[in-house]
């Protein structure tokens, strides 16, 4: 009898997908499964074959049969006479050759950003959505998708969903349904996957069951590792920089795989020596790196641990760091670690490939649990590994931000017997952190620059929390002697700003997050592009606010218009009136004298909603004066979106915002009706309110507290004070009474503070005498 073969795809940006699949793989080999985990864009889908004999001369695929960007993993050659006909009929044939004959598949999918597929599996995605796929291409497939998300995002694993639905429709059957593991959850993802997954499990054995003669591997055994470990006794003769796995003058843009070591030129800190924040300024030199990058673009840099950590773990794991070893997989067709060079020395492996300062998952405890000789040490990695201690794993390690290296250290019995060969199942690799671009091509040559904020906070534990790759970075001196190298590539990113010279932008960004608008505003501006409007906002103008220098020489010269915001200089409300004022007066100057007169009105209210203002015609006159054109007097004042509709666009603003659920605008809005409602049945004479002066204590607090309760005008007027056991006239014509003088002020505020004071003890007398009575009869039985 034949071993099922099951396959696990996953595409994960952060590496807990990555982890959740290779958590499946693992359980897959203890029942006996044949197993392989891959990320979804290096599963050849597709691959060459034959129809009707020897494919065309013309006919070759790219990227080794996988998935590209420009024809499904093939391509025509230029030139040929064929075209791109027969290249795709032998596409269609390849499908089903490869792909429809997996008969068991578990997708594990992640959703990043507002619902984009991560980075590899992006050309899955956009493969499996082609309209040419035939409806029946999988129906000899078996699928599950898991998915993983965050329900704080509008849409919460849309990437499992839509991918769900999408194979149901090319003829795939489900054997559950999709698994929405929520990192919300107070036990995070795991709450729904543990159930999710026992149920898989219990299906698939029925559905596919593995020979009789073949028992289960138990839980508290091992699996074998990947890799084996081959030290080598002697030195191999290769110099140090051929050890590095980046290279410094590439034939082809660099990648992942092989990335540029970019020297560092500068490394200054932006930030005022007061500033409770570090920002970097780190300036490279990609001088013959075969790399260009347009304003929005990205750059990936793969950082490396600490000479101090390295060397701690190489002492806990009782490891020799200048011990050079290759690497050997235990079964066939395993692929090596991508990035690792063989031969290796340990000191590298750590340093450059082992994400020692990561905070581990729950399979990190599962595997160390197995490895573990100390019968303590063991007794509470099973209890951390569990389900039911996953609180304890949040309270030990996710919620102080506990490292890999320091739960090595808690646990020294167990970490000082771990095999070389399980290192790279229990510890994963350093992922790359991506930054955006901040400078320009066109304003500084052969120069990529970057600004970093180093993060650092503390929790309970004693040492403060570094980010790995800021803290890598602030480190780095260049200086020093000899060149200090970055690996880095870049990638384009997700903004894309016009390319027409005559298109005014819009630009607002906060603290770091001007970054990559400087690079926008420098390209721009090197092209003669006008037009650059630019809302800053920081904490301190003398503290972070970032090339000050330069926007202003911009701003003299007519190239910029800068709007900037100091939320510690300024009040909250002064804050956001100055900058929706200037909002409406970049707005204004971009629009047509026909489009502001329909405009105006529409930013009026929108203003007077969403900056908690008491009506349209206050905010009007707040910012009427020299701040608006004499065109705009002749705009009619009358108008309401709920007596005249809104064209086109502006009416789909307007039901937007009337649908949006519970507003700051509509609460307040909610509260103004509530006390209008609580105000006098019958017309009330009109009085003048004195304005609140506080005075000394107590009066002023007690003024305060009454005021807020008796309401002038027709909003109140009428006594709302709980537990007032008198009619409302009394306490209304008391409030008036403090008017007439300081003695007539005090007396009244006495007399209100008595008579609530009174209510008091009405309201809770009877419930005193209750349980006096109580006490009575209790005592009369015994």
């Amino acid at each position: 009898m034949q071993v099922p073969q099951l396959l696990v795809l996953f595409g994960s940006q952060t590496g807990t997908a990555q982890d959740e699949a290779e958590r499946l793989g693992r359980e897959a080999r203890r029942r006996r499964l044949g197993c392989r985990v891959q990320a979804l864009d290096s599963y050849s889908v597709v691959r060459l074959g034959r129809y009707g004999g020897d494919p065309p001369p013309d006919f070759a695929p790219s990227d080794g049969g996988r998935l590209s960007e420009g024809g499904g993993g093939m391509r025509c050659r230029e030139g040929t006479d064929q075209g791109c006909q027969r290249p795709y009929i032998y596409l269609c044939l390849v499908l089903e050759a490869n792909l429809i004959r997996e008969p068991l598949v578990i997708f594990v999918c992640a959703t990043t950003g507002q619902g984009d597929p991560p980075d590899n599996m992006k050309n899955f995605w956009r493969f499996i959505f082609r309209k040419s796929l035939p409806s029946s291409s999988l129906c000899q497939m078996d699928f599950a998708v898991l998915g993983l998300g965050d329900s704080s995002y509008a849409k919460f694993n849309f990437v499992a969903k839509k991918l769900h639905r999408r194979l149901l429709q090319l003829g795939g059957s489900a054997l559950l349904p999709p698994c929405l593991g929520d990192d919300q959850h107070e036990l995070g993802p795991d709450a729904a996957i543990d159930p999710w997954v026992g149920d898989l499990w219990e299906k698939i054995m029925v559905m596919y069951p593995v020979p009789l003669d073949i028992p289960e591997i138990p839980h508290g055994v091992p699996l074998p590792s990947k890799f084996i470990f081959q030290f080598l006794q002697e030195v191999p003769s290769i110099g140090a920089e051929e050890l590095n796995i980046a290279s410094s003058a590439p034939q082809t843009p660099p990648s992942e795989l092989q990335p540029f070591l970019a020297p560092v030129i500068t490394n200054q800190r932006v930030t005022g020596p007061q500033h409770f924040q570090d920002v970097r300024l780190i300036e490279f030199d990609i001088t013959d790196s075969n790399i260009s990058f347009a304003a929005g673009d990205v750059v990936f840099i793969l950082p490396s641990n600490s000479e101090a950590h390295t060397q701690q773990f190489c002492q806990v794991l009782c490891l020799d760091p200048n011990q050079f070893f290759t690497l050997k997989p235990r079964e066939p067709g395993v692929p090596d670690p991508p990035g690792l060079p063989q031969p290796c020395t340990v000191w590298n492996l750590v340093s450059q490939y082992l994400d020692i300062a990561s905070v581990p998952r729950r399979s990190f405890f599962e595997l160390l649990a197995c490895l573990s000789q100390h019968a303590l040490e063991r007794e509470k990695l099973l209890e951390l590994s569990s389900a039911r201690g996953q609180e304890e794993l949040w309270e030990y390690c996710s919620r102080p931000r506990r490292t890999i290296l320091e739960v090595l250290c808690d646990f020294p019995h167990t970490a000082g017997a771990i095999p070389p060969d399980y290192l790279l199942d229990l510890i994963p690799r350093i992922r790359p952190r991506a930054f955006s671009i901040a400078s320009s091509l066109l304003a500084h040559p052969r120069r990529l620059q970057i600004l970093v904020a180093v993060v650092k906070y503390q929790t309970r534990l004693k040492e403060p929390r570094h980010g790995l790759c800021s803290s890598w970075l602030a480190s780095l001196n260049p200086g020093q002697a000899g060149p200090v190298r970055v690996p880095l590539w870049v990638r384009p990113g997700s903004l894309v700003f016009p390319k027409t010279p005559d298109t005014p932008i819009i630009m607002v960004g906060a603290g770091t997050g001007v970054a990559p608008f400087r690079a926008a505003i420098q390209e721009r501006v090197a092209h003669g592009q006008t037009g650059n409007f630019l809302f800053f906002g920081c904490r301190q103008r003398d503290q972070d606010f970032y090339w000050q220098t330069e926007w202003q020489k911009l701003e003299q010269k007519g190239w910029l218009t800068l709007v900037t915001a100091f939320s510690r200089e300024q009040s909250s409300w002064s804050l956001r009136l100055r900058i929706l004022t200037s909002v409406l007066v970049v707005t204004w100057d971009l629009m047509t004298p026909a489009l502001c007169l329909l405009v105006h009105p529409v930013l009026l209210w929108v203003l007077s909603s969403w900056t908690h203002c008491a009506s349209y015609q206050q905010m009007e006159r707040m910012i009427s004066g020299p701040l608006w054109v004499p065109e705009l007097q002749t705009v009619n004042r009358n108008w309401r979106p709920e007596t005249h509709p809104l064209p086109g666009p502006w009416s789909q603003l307007w039901k937007s915002r009337k649908k949006t659920p519970m507003l700051e605008w509509e609460i307040c809005q909610l509260q103004e009706e509530l006390l209008r409602a609580d105000g006098p049945q019958r017309p009330m004479r009109t009085a003048s309110v004195t304005a609140l002066h506080p005075g000394p204590w107590p009066w002023g607090p007690l003024e305060h507290r009454y005021q807020l309760r008796f309401l002038a005008g027709p909003v109140g007027g009428r006594s709302c004070l709980p537990f007032l056991p008198c009619p409302p006239s009394l306490g209304t014509w008391l409030w008036a009474l403090r008017e007439r003088g300081p003695c007539a002020r005090r007396l009244s505020l006495l007399s209100l503070l008595v008579l609530e004071l009174l209510g008091l003890v009405v309201i809770f007398m009877p419930l005193l005498l209750l349980g006096v009575l109580f006490m009575l009869l209790d005592r009369s039985t015994h």
